[in-house]
């Protein structure tokens, strides 16, 4: 995938009024884990840790991520890539308004993203590599978008915020989102071996990871996971990994009991490991400071 240039344009389309910038936001950083090289587990700093930097999504070419960009002492967020050809980050998007949850689009040839627009609605828009093509909307009226995730079929579940926090799902020609699931968390996968969605949700003061198969309108559950963890990420379509401090965990999706630790990522990462994404034989990771 090419390294694309910032959406420039996005600023004419969406403000008509100045941008009330977000409240400070806590300090992250993204690291990436090179497993399996010949001096084994290579760690290396991908951003530094003075400001929010989440939400990392590992591709062959780079990392997309959340940034956060301070003006005049009020923060909000653009989209930024890491290039490994040249090791640099660029931002996608400098616009006054925040953008966050880059997501590569089920053809690949464009990032969706929630824009938390200037009158302050968080809505679901897309953003084509093809620069000839204006960034847009992908629902008018849904919202409040938190976090999204791509079926196999044009379809998507989406976080969208309120008491409580509920997963809907959508065919994007329908446009009717329907809940499927209540008090959910806040990461969402596709797995394409299941054919099903995977999210976390608190079910009797616990928090179970579960899957959403459309074909069945059916939600299962498919384990519990820790206190106070729910962030997750696949390794592979039967293995569920997961950060209990510095820690990486693993656990097969076709026999859960058993739990094993993966990765000890505790030198690089003193405080907690919150969001992964895992891709050939690459980790990237959100430290939280």
């Amino acid at each position: 995938m090419k390294l694309i240039s910032p959406w420039l344009s996005l600023v004419a389309t969406l403000v008509t009024t100045p941008y009330t910038a977000l409240a400070a936001m806590p300090k992250s950083e993204i690291l990436l884990a090179k497993l399996n090289t010949e001096y084994g587990l290579q760690v290396s700093r991908i951003t530094n840790n003075d400001v929010y930097n989440n939400q990392p999504l590992l591709t062959q070419s780079g990392i997309y991520f959340t940034k956060e960009v301070l003006i005049d002492g009020q923060s909000q967020t653009d989209l930024a890539f890491y290039d490994f050809s040249n090791q640099q980050v660029v931002n996608l998007t400098n616009t006054p308004v925040s953008e966050y949850s880059p997501t590569l689009t089920p053809t690949g040839d464009a990032l969706s993203a929630i824009v938390v627009e200037a009158d302050g609605k968080q809505k679901l828009w897309q953003y084509p590599f093809d620069h000839n093509i204006t960034p847009s909307r992908i629902f008018e009226w849904v919202e409040p978008v938190g976090y999204h995730a791509w079926g196999a079929k044009n379809d998507m579940v989406m976080f969208i915020l309120g008491e409580p926090h509920t997963l809907q799902y959508t065919q994007v020609a329908a446009a009717k989102p329907k809940v499927v699931a209540q008090n959910i968390g806040r990461t969402l996968t596709f797995n394409q071996t299941l054919g099903a969605y995977t999210f976390s949700y608190n079910k009797a003061n616990q928090h179970w990871l579960a899957s959403y198969d459309p074909r069945q309108d059916a939600v299962t559950d498919l384990f519990r996971l820790p206190q106070h963890v729910q962030d997750y990420a696949f390794k592979d379509a039967n293995t569920v990994i997961y950060a209990v401090g510095g820690r990486v965990y693993q656990r097969r999706l076709t026999n859960p009991e058993p739990v094993s630790l993966w990765l000890d990522l505790t030198p690089y990462c003193d405080s907690h490991i919150t969001r992964m994404s895992y891709l050939n034989e690459q980790l990237a990771f959100v430290c939280a400071k």
